[in-house]
């Protein structure tokens, strides 16, 4: 019940909110006037209401878990960032321009406007204190990086990439992936673009049906210097999670990988196996020149040369012929045509015969036939030729001359090189999140990048293993007590169950957004909330129209009206009441029963 009038309350703070797009002068005028000011306010109330009772829930689930204040980290590796109160002095947005070449936008222009900045999580916060780089604007493009102050050599040795995302309004649309940028002269921080040059690109990915964990490296040919990007065949998928999600990278000099997700492998292989375009080409390729001889004999069947065709095989007997076994029914009106004209017919009274003509009825059918088998003349039926055969051929045989399926031969490739040794990167210089996404605050913390995994598993337990359990354990006190209730999953990874004042809001947001800049898009886009607002304004313009619209097209209220919206804005005051109260009751019973609980733990513990 809680739900569905959170749901309704909504609805309504959205509606009163943006209602002056939906009514026309006349209805607004109504809406705004003394009268239903009363139905607005208890709208508002209630939403209001609702909304700080689940927001209320949310804080107090947070505070009723002991959670341990933000330590710096010991661990030293290569390259640690923690997102500390220096951090401004280490990363630099970009100021350039996003190159759309290549792509059907070309003629586009984008700048990186997207916002960045260091903070706590507002979802299900873990460690007190701890923060990390959000990315602040949805629909937007964010791009970011730092530059090291001594590249990183991963040549014959491992190298370890991990970092933690928060995808704290999940993600429906977008990426969270980081990028190794390359160590060259022309790596700047201002101008960190799609095309500044990269060594790796690792990380969640989503958008539709895509879900993937990027693995993507480029490998610089040996032999013409240019590079190209392989792309890690069948990836695993990422968690679409509101809690932080652990990713790690792990690279051996051996050129195999392992990748991880909150610690527990999902991923490995080869370089030289798992990955399109592969690292080396084919040592051998087709020769252009080459072409099939005249004499090749390619067709495996052909007709039998000793076959003939048998003496009595009619190829003139035609398919069908006349049925002479058949006899006309006993019922067949010969002598009636199928057609008379219309005895209903009659001469229009305009008619002129001197200038239209004689008047002819116009034809209908003959009524008699409807009874009978049939009217006019009678034909014999035809009927299928048993005798019939068709054009005679030989039947197929196996080719005694066939040579197979022709293939040009095989020449030496004048572009083949060996690498056996693709896990020899080239230096990085630096990292950079360089991102598209419809969804905003998302939060990326405790990046390692170096040659040791102990290193990082280290770094992961002083961060990861202690945020972890206890904003899953903050989550599940923000969930409505009620978990029997079917789940009807988002794209975002939250389901309308779960947490449906988020699950309406995000969408709503969602719709909000993308409309500014293209409406269409957005409805194809958020289709249910088109739907939802198109209904609910129709339905609402069709009973004020109804109700309050007089003949001569001014708005009218009879006492008899106005009497019933002041009984029914007096019952709704009393519903806000009563299930604002419901909220609060809510929320305060489930933390005090979780601070029972605890303190239950602790008492048992003591003792």
């Amino acid at each position: 019940m809680l739900d569905i009038l959170q749901l309704i309350a909504l609805i309504l703070f959205y509606f009163d909110t943006y209602h002056t797009f939906f009514f026309p002068p006349k209805l607004l005028h109504y809406y705004n006037n003394s009268t239903t000011s009363i139905m607005k306010v208890q709208a508002a109330a209630l939403a209001a209401g609702l909304l700080a009772g689940a927001a209320h829930a949310d804080s107090d689930a947070a505070t009723a878990i002991d959670r341990p204040s933000f330590t710096p980290t010991s661990v030293k590796g290569e390259f640690v960032e923690q997102f500390t109160d220096d951090w401004e002095l280490r990363w630099k947005p970009s100021h350039a321009k996003k190159d759309m070449k290549g792509s059907n936008k070309d003629d586009e222009e984008w700048a990186y406007v997207g916002q960045w900045s260091v903070e706590e999580p507002s979802v299900f916060p873990g460690i007190e204190g701890d923060k990390g780089l959000v990315l602040k604007n949805a629909a937007a493009h964010h791009a970011i990086s730092t530059q090291f102050s001594k590249a990183i050599d991963p040549a014959r040795k491992p190298l370890v990439v991990q970092y933690e995302v928060k995808l704290q309004n999940g993600l429906e649309c977008g990426g969270a992936y980081i990028k190794l940028l390359r160590d060259n002269a022309a790596l700047h921080q201002d101008e960190f673009a799609n095309t500044t040059p990269y060594v790796i690109m690792f990380g969640p990915d989503k958008c539709g049906n895509t879900n993937k964990v990027h693995f993507i490296f480029n490998h610089k040919n040996p032999k013409t210097g240019e590079y190209e990007e392989k792309h890690l065949q069948s990836p695993p998928s990422a968690k679409i999670v509101k809690t932080t999600e652990l990713y790690t990278l792990i690279v051996q000099p051996d050129n195999t990988f392992v990748i991880k997700q909150n610690g527990e492998e999902v991923k490995s292989g080869s370089l030289l196996e798992d990955f399109s375009p592969a690292v080396m080409p084919e040592a051998e390729i087709d020769d252009a020149e080459d072409s099939k001889p005249a004499d090749w004999i390619d067709e495996a069947r052909i007709a039998d040369p000793e076959a003939t065709k048998p003496e009595d095989w009619d190829e003139a007997a035609p398919f069908e012929i006349v049925d002479d076994s058949a006899e006309m029914p006993e019922d067949w009106l010969e002598n009636e045509p199928l057609q008379i004209p219309d005895p209903d017919a009659e001469k229009p009274e305009d008619w002129d015969d001197d200038e239209d003509g004689d008047f002819v009825p116009s034809m209908v059918a003959n009524p008699k036939c409807n009874d009978a088998a049939g009217c006019g003349p009678w034909k014999k039926p035809m009927m299928k030729n048993p005798l019939y055969k068709g054009k005679w051929s030989a039947p197929q045989i196996d080719n005694p001359a066939y040579k197979g399926v022709w293939a040009p031969r095989k020449v030496p490739n004048p572009d083949y090189f060996e690498d056996k040794t693709p896990a020899n990167f080239e230096p990085i210089g630096g990292i950079g999140f360089e991102i598209w996404t419809m969804q905003k605050d998302i939060l990326f913390d405790n990046i390692y990048v170096g040659h040791s995994v102990e290193e990082a598993e280290k770094l992961a337990a002083e961060t990861f293993s202690i945020k972890h359990p206890i904003e899953k354990a903050v989550e599940a006190l923000s969930k409505p007590k009620d978990s029997a209730k079917p789940k009807q999953s988002s794209g975002a990874g939250l389901s309308f169950s779960e947490d449906p004042l988020h699950y309406i809001q995000d969408k709503v947001e969602l719709f909000l957004t993308i409309a500014r800049s293209d409406p269409i898009e957005a409805v194809k886009f958020v289709p249910e909330v088109a739907a939802g607002l198109a209904a609910f304004v129709m339905t609402v313009l069709a009973i004020l129209g109804t109700v309050f619209m007089g003949s001569s097209g001014v708005p009218t209220v009879s006492p008899q009206t106005e009497a019933k919206v002041k009984r029914a804005a007096k019952d709704a005051k009393a519903k806000a009441v009563e299930v604002k109260d419901m909220v609060v009751d809510a929320a305060a019973s489930g933390v005090e029963g979780v601070k029972g609980e605890v303190n239950k733990r602790t008492a048992t513990t003591v003792e």
